[in-house]
């Protein structure tokens, strides 16, 4: 089987009668996937690089199945073409596929070895050999690259270098075709080719040549009159060293007189000739930014020869509407023009020199902006020309969305007068940095008039507080009358399909994040991807890289790469925070493009870290943000069917959900962790877990269901071994006793509990004694259990269960009277009495 892609895409089968010929392969996308896998002969080609072509500007959520289907019809065409061995071309390889195509059979590898000797030959001397080869590759193309076929970010790197690669092998062929004395015949190739590329230099060098050798030395003069007019305007240089040589024998030949004034060269206006260019409008009023637009200005204008700006943040931080917004106020500063350029790959230049080139055609256009179209290729040296420029000039420069510090080194002014404005997500060294977080809260709700605070507070959370998508929410709403802000948030809270309500419009969130994720390395790519797994808010390097499947340093490193492209943002040492968008963007890509197997392992991996550092000395969660969190990972333990990672998450929340009163995520928790228990058979764990969730009744004064739990707990650890655990139920329930005024079941109850348990157990049963004796017999008889109360968490180490007992022992030695006493004594640590004994008591259990 044969392979065309020098033009549109062919493929051509066995000889056979019923599969010889050219075979078209009819839709686009199926063709995309061929181009792309034959870009690669014989390597592999990913999925997530296929659904990256195939869908640009965002994947549908049926992305995956969606791409097997077209491998399904590329596998049946190619059987069609070659029934022999044309199915076992395409092979799955991971991560993605791999077409195995012998080199011979494809145009594209033919072409690119027939270039080498073609060199070779020429640079020998050999230039008839050099000329027919040459001749060979030229002959290949059939039109631009996979013609016909859409192209995406793989294609469009393909096209580029082949096309550049196709004009040095052209060039090559016109060399060896002037040195072998066909003058007449390539001059209508260079007429072409010098108009379809009018800034590559080559071309023009060699029409000259073969115009003078043909004695149209009028025309190669003016020839060169028009490329130097040409070069002086577009981009502020004159002609190469070549050329200028060429030109002088010119003039000798033609019997002109050395030093013959050359003809005009337009240069650049100055300042006064027209008004100086401005920057683009900005869209829509800056909020929320006051300190930061200040900080910016007052820097732009400070500063000193060669200092330069950078603003940085997160995809959505808003840093182009703050770059905007400062520029026009600064612009009577820089009276020669402030000039913006957008250096992101799918919306302006990526190379230094290209953006050089637009920076020099804005600063010729005029306020308008106005400019032709850019060149095909950079002149000699535009960034030489930028900063000669620059250097004359008080010129501003807005170099927007950059992608590294290397992209826009070469761009920044050196001089005095004129400095950079610089935007993106890269690590600025050497740059004043102005960071932007997320927006405070009066911010988020100007950017949504019309929400209710209470509404508009919950919508910026779920937009992480940053602009972009504030301001598409705000977009949403405005284009959709029928929706108001409840609305709004309901379409939010649904987190696979966040993304699609902000992409609806303009700004397609989706889109900004997806073509900033593009930009990283695969590495990194994946590596965001599998932070998703990571509970929300701040985490650090140890779950990162268990995550991760890497070491801790290994991790760091990767994890600083992505703060460095502004994906995290770093909160501390080793302690990062993912962004809202971002993390919405890669749990996105986790379900389309990672392996089930990965996820599960990684989510295996993250649980398993959490339960070690939350069982580790001062590890439990102190505050409620992080006893979500952890409770977080239980439940996605338990989803992963990890039983005994959720019971080790459990133990380690218990005490902090008694401490925060969380009752819902007590609740939730200790549920899904009684049923693992359940599922292992592990009675002591149901016993204490049903313990805590009748403690959990009890404090929401639910008392029947706090009676049923207490009941069931105490049945289940009335075997051996289980003592702590009945003295804690057999505690709970003697509680309950007394809340109802029947201290004397209670006292029965603590009668039977085990003497023999552990420390907790035996703290329960004293702390109810003594609750019991300030019932019956005053505080003197509370004195006793208190003090062993006291003994005993000391012993566990356990500070809150000693300094609840400290205070009891100081409230009973008061001289209160016992109804104030049972109004007002803490039962419990940090739980209250907040009515007098004496209501129903509860069924017995």
């Amino acid at each position: 089987m044969r392979f065309r892609i020098l033009g549109p895409l062919e493929i051509t089968g066995d000889p056979d009668p019923g599969s010889a010929g050219p075979r078209p392969l009819g839709a686009p996308k199926p063709r995309t996937v061929l181009g792309a896998l034959l870009t690669r002969p014989g390597g592999v080609v990913s999925v997530d690089e296929l659904i990256d072509e195939l869908w640009p500007d965002g994947p549908p959520r049926t992305a995956l199945t969606t791409l097997h289907v077209y491998v399904s019809q590329i596998r049946k065409t190619l059987a069609a073409a070659s029934p022999r061995e044309g199915r076992a071309l395409l092979v799955t390889q991971r991560p993605g596929y791999v077409l195995r195509v012998d080199p011979e059979d494809m145009d594209a590898t033919v072409f690119e070895r027939l270039r080498g000797p073609a060199r070779r030959a020429l640079a020998e001397g050999d230039v008839g050999r050099a000329a027919e080869l040459a001749r060979r590759a030229d002959a290949l193309w059939r039109g631009p690259l996979l013609a016909g076929t859409p192209h995406g970010p793989l294609l469009r790197a393909a096209a580029a270098r082949l096309t550049e690669v196709r004009l040095e092998v052209t060039e090559l062929r016109l060399e060896a075709e002037l040195r072998l004395g066909h003058h007449h015949e390539v001059l209508p190739d260079l007429r072409a080719l010098t108009t379809r590329h009018p800034l590559r230099e080559e071309f023009h060098a060699q029409l000259l040549t073969a115009l003078a050798h043909t004695g149209r030395h009028a025309e190669a003069l003016e020839a060169y009159a028009r490329l130097r007019g040409l070069l002086a305007e577009e981009l502020g240089t004159e002609p190469g060293a070549r050329l200028r040589a060429l030109h002088q024998r010119l003039l000798r030949e033609g019997g002109a007189e050395d030093g013959v004034p050359e003809p005009p060269v337009r240069t650049l206006p100055g300042p006064r000739e027209w008004p100086p260019p401005v920057p683009p409008a900005l869209d829509g009023e800056l909020i929320g930014r006051d300190e930061e637009s200040e900080t910016v200005e007052r820097l732009v204008r400070g500063a000193a020869p060669g200092a330069w700006t950078a603003v940085t943040g997160p995809v959505g931080a808003g840093k182009t509407a703050l770059a905007l917004a400062v520029a026009h106020r600064v612009a009577d500063a820089f009276p020669d023009g402030v000039l913006f350029v957008d250096l992101r790959p799918t919306a302006g230049p990526r190379t230094a020199p290209e953006a050089a080139a637009q920076l020099l055609r804005l600063a010729r256009s005029g306020p308008t902006g106005a400019a032709g179209p850019a060149p095909d290729r950079p002149g000699p040296d535009p960034v030489a020309a930028l900063r000669a420029l620059t250097a004359r000039r008080r010129l501003l420069l807005v170099l927007d969305g950059a992608g590294s510090l290397a992209q826009v080194r070469p761009l920044l002014p050196t001089a005095p007068g004129s400095t950079a404005l610089v935007t993106g997500r890269l690590a600025a060294a050497g740059a004043r940095v102005v960071p932007l977080g997320p927006l405070g809260r009066l911010a988020v709700r100007r950017m949504l008039p019309g929400v209710p605070p209470d509404i508009a507070d919950r919508v910026g959370e779920l937009c992480g507080g940053l602009p972009l998508p504030l301001r598409a929410a705000a977009l949403a709403l405005t284009a959709r009358p029928h929706w108001d802000g409840v609305t709004l948030l309901a379409r939010l809270r649904e987190e696979a399909t966040r993304l699609d309500v902000l992409g609806a419009g303009e700004p397609d969130v989706r889109a900004r994040l997806l073509g900033a994720y593009d930009e990283l390395p695969a590495e990194q790519r994946r590596a965001l991807r599998l932070l998703a797994l990571l509970p929300r808010g701040e985490f650090g390097s140890g779950a990162a890289a268990a995550v991760l499947d890497l070491g801790r340093h290994p991790a760091t490193l990767l994890l600083d790469a992505l703060a460095d492209r502004q994906f995290l943002l770093a909160h501390g040492p080793e302690t990062y925070l993912l962004p809202e968008p971002a993390r919405l963007l890669a749990a996105d890509r986790l379900r389309t493009l990672e392996p089930t197997d990965s996820v599960r392992a990684a989510t295996v991996r993250m649980c398993e870290a959490y339960a070690a550092a939350a069982a580790a000395p001062g590890g439990a969660p102190r505050t409620v943000a992080r006893t979500r969190e952890l409770a977080g990972v239980l439940r996605t333990a338990h989803a992963a069917g990890r039983w005994s990672t959720v019971l080790r998450l459990a133990e380690a929340l218990t005490a902090p959900l008694e401490r925060t009163a969380d009752w819902a995520t007590w609740e939730t928790a200790h549920t899904l962790a009684l049923d693992a228990a359940e599922r292992l058979g592990d009675r002591r764990a149901r016993a204490r877990l049903l313990t805590s969730l009748g403690d959990l009744a009890w404090q929401q004064r639910d008392d029947e269901r706090a009676a049923e739990r207490y009941g069931r707990a105490a049945e289940i650890a009335a075997g051996p071994g289980l003592a702590d655990e009945r003295a804690r139920a057999l505690a709970g329930l003697a509680e309950l006793r007394l809340e109802h005024g029947d201290p004397d079941r209670a006292a029965a109850l603590l009668g039977v509990a085990p003497e023999s348990g552990g420390a907790v157990g035996r703290y329960e049963v004293q702390r109810v004694r003594a609750l019991v004796a300030l019932q019956t017999g005053g505080g003197r008889a509370a004195a006793g259990p208190l003090t062993e109360c006291v003994t005993l968490a000391a012993a566990l180490g356990d500070r809150r269960r000693e300094a609840h007992a400290h205070r009891a022992l100081g409230a009973v030695h008061e001289p209160r009277r016992s109804t104030e006493a049972h109004r007002n004594f803490e039962v419990r640590p940090g739980v209250w009495r907040l009515a007098p004994p004496g209501r129903p008591g509860p069924p017995r259990p």
